[in-house]
């Protein structure tokens, strides 16, 4: 393993990576595509692969990385990604400690496009880290060893599958379910068979009526489940409160809460939030939403998408101060180009290296 994370890495020297001089900073990005070890079917439909393109951010020598990672739903691609990173012009920055500006920089050259403005993001907190020496969450003042467990997602499958995915899960202690589909039952029953261990539920919208989505939480409460994800359509917000004002279990907006601004609208209709960097531009913006949502007296969940160790290192720099962490998208795929957080009986640990802690493969 090359452990020398400080200097740009063979990685970036295939044919396929743009490099581009701006200044006193070098940006280089290339396509990439993760591979999962199982099919992922969650209730909007099912796929084996995710889109990411991967970006090194040199200064002075020194390169911080970071990612941006595609699932469907966001709606961006390895064309529009590289094509905003193609608009990117750092010349007028001269010192990358101007986070505030540059990043309000790169927010402003469109709509959209959150996953690859959090790949600037994640290189640029990488670099700050690595030209000071130390993790993000010791220049944050985190304490690493308040670190939550991390859930792993069971995917909604066939029953023997299931079961497969489930015994393949016996170091974790709480496991996250895929729901929001007529199986919703028989895959918790299936589970159920296998192990006792407590379970969070995502419909990711699947659900339609509150009636049986109260009936639902009841009935899930029962078998162990302590929260719920995004039970019914984020535009349904009548809906969704009236289900968390009558739940047995806190329910947690997903697909609702994109932003910073979407805490305080999510205020009342959900128990929490589900913070995801692909989703609000990066560290910056998720670290202002956690410490909003607890203003809000709100919980606070940590989540992935389908990611290397580099975007799930970073999202985890922020871990020891939220209720509930899903940062398990590295440990889903089968060619991870990077090493960095580490799941120990279950408990997301913190690598001690300087930024967001990742080395490579």
């Amino acid at each position: 393993m090359n452990t020398n994370s400080h200097t740009v890495n063979p990685l970036f020297s295939t044919p396929d990576t743009i490099t581009r001089k701006m200044g006193k900073f070098t940006l280089r990005y290339r396509p990439y595509t993760l591979t999962l070890k199982h099919v992922f079917t969650i209730a909007a439909g099912s796929r084996s692969t995710t889109p990411v393109v991967l970006v090194a951010l040199e200064y002075d020598g020194v390169a911080g990385y970071g990612e941006a990672s595609m699932p469907p739903y966001l709606g961006e691609s390895h064309e529009s990604v590289v094509a905003f990173l193609n608009r990117v012009d750092l010349t007028t920055f001269s010192d990358p400690f101007l986070t505030a500006d540059i990043l309000t920089y790169i927010d402003s050259l469109a709509m959209k496009n959150t996953a690859a403005k959090a790949s600037i993001d994640i290189a640029l907190h990488d670099l700050l880290g690595k030209l000071m020496g130390q993790p993000l969450h010791r220049i944050w003042g985190y304490n690493p060893k308040a670190t939550p467990d991390t859930t792993l997602t069971i995917g909604i499958d066939t029953p023997e599958i299931v079961r497969q995915k489930v015994r393949e899960a016996d170091s974790f202690n709480i496991l996250k379910v895929k729901l929001g589909l007529d199986t919703d039952k028989l895959m918790i029953e299936t589970i159920r068979e296998v192990t006792d261990k407590p379970l969070c539920v995502d419909a990711n919208q699947g659900w339609k009526k509150r009636e049986e989505a109260l009936e639902m939480a009841h009935w899930l409460a029962e078998r162990g489940v302590i929260f719920l994800e995004q039970p019914m359509p984020r535009e349904q917000v009548d809906d969704n409160a009236w289900l968390t004002a009558h739940s047995p279990i806190p329910t947690v907006g997903d697909e609702a809460v994109q932003r910073l601004s979407d805490v305080r609208s999510a205020h009342g209709v959900y128990s929490g939030i589900n913070i995801k960097l692909m989703k609000c531009t990066g560290l910056r913006e998720a670290h202002k939403m956690a410490e909003l949502a607890r203003a809000l007296d709100m919980k606070v969940m940590l989540g992935c998408m389908t990611e290397t160790s580099c975007a799930i290192s970073a999202a985890a720099q922020l871990s020891p101060v939220v209720d509930w962490a899903d940062l398990d998208g590295a440990l889903l795929i089968s060619n991870d180009v990077y090493q960095g957080m580490t799941v120990e009986r279950g408990k997301v640990v913190l690598p001690d290296r300087p930024g967001i802690g990742i080395a490579f493969c």
